[in-house]
């Protein structure tokens, strides 16, 4: 049941697909992890002992409905008859896997930096699209040193906030550089090294959003951003340029927007009720997901 569409968000081929990709590595893990509990060898052959009492597709299946639905970990406990640390300790092992996929290409490359995403758009002649989306959070606790960092300007939330790249036809192609919401999105682009990537790619071109002003005043040739606002009484004729030059801008740049939405739509990203610390995981997981519709599967 929990392989249909509508829990996991993907279709059941592409279900097969990632069990296939996956499964080795999972299986790889589970025996590291046997070995650094006894002491670096196993008292019994690989394959005895206990089985496990989730297969890996079902594991597979669970992650990806409470990924895309935010299915408690309560309610997959009693789906699958098992305990709940079950539940959360497959959930812990199968995340990071998908994280760590990266974003595909049609080619079939993945890209899982944004070195990568930058190396690529030299290559293939790609105008790039960046922008940041905000996810809310919990409230750190009272007293907790930085509290007010998850504080954003705009929301007047808690959230943390990630960098999100796409190309022209509104493929996600990096999801990541998750901050604390009130760090301003300048600030961002350049603690999360595009700056210096600007530097070493000159010949990449750039479209933002009007949060990135100082990145497009630092690289006026490959940043494009919306023109500054007009001082008060201006000109009819310039303001009449300025709309045409807003929106012109706007609509080249909204295809960024569409692989926020296209994030967006899986409940783990609308609100995220888990620690904090897991959250850049669940969105690489979920970039890695939905850029797969790129491939052929």
């Amino acid at each position: 049941m929990f392989s249909h569409y509508a829990f996991t968000g993907i279709s059941r081929r592409h279900l097969h697909l990632l069990v296939a990709e996956l499964r080795p590595a999972w299986w790889a893990a589970r025996e590291g992890r046997l070995h650094t509990r006894r002491g670096g060898h196993r008292r019994r052959v690989a394959g005895a002992g206990r089985r496990p009492r989730l297969r890996f597709t079902d594991r597979l299946a669970l992650t990806l409905a409470h990924l895309r639905l935010g299915v408690p970990h309560e309610a997959l406990t009693v789906a699958f008859g098992v305990d709940r640390s079950t539940v959360t300790r497959a959930i812990g092992q199968v995340r990071p896997l998908l994280a760590g996929r990266g974003c595909a290409l049609a080619t079939g490359i993945r890209l899982r930096t944004l070195a990568d995403v930058f190396a690529y758009a030299a290559a293939e002649g790609v105008t790039l699209r960046v922008d940041a989306t905000e996810v809310r959070v919990r409230r750190p606790r009272a007293g907790r040193a930085g509290r007010k960092a998850f504080v954003s300007g705009k929301l007047k939330q808690n959230t943390i906030k990630a960098t999100i790249v796409s190309d022209e036809h509104g493929s996600t192609l990096f999801a990541g550089g998750c901050r604390p919401g009130r760090m301003h999105d300048t600030t961002a682009a350049r603690v999360e090294g595009i700056d210096a990537l600007l530097d070493a790619y000159p010949q990449v071109k750039v479209l933002v959003d009007a949060g990135y002003q100082g990145v497009a005043k630092d690289h006026p040739e490959q940043v494009s951003a919306p023109p500054l606002k007009l001082r008060p009484g201006a000109a009819h004729a310039r303001q009449v340029q300025w709309e045409t030059e807003r929106s012109e801008q706007s609509s080249r740049r909204i295809p960024v927007e569409h692989a926020i939405a296209e994030l967006k739509w899986w409940r783990q990203l609308q609100r995220f009720t888990g620690r904090r610390e897991v959250l850049p995981e669940t969105i690489a997981a979920v970039a890695g997901l939905v850029s797969d519709r790129m491939i052929t599967w």
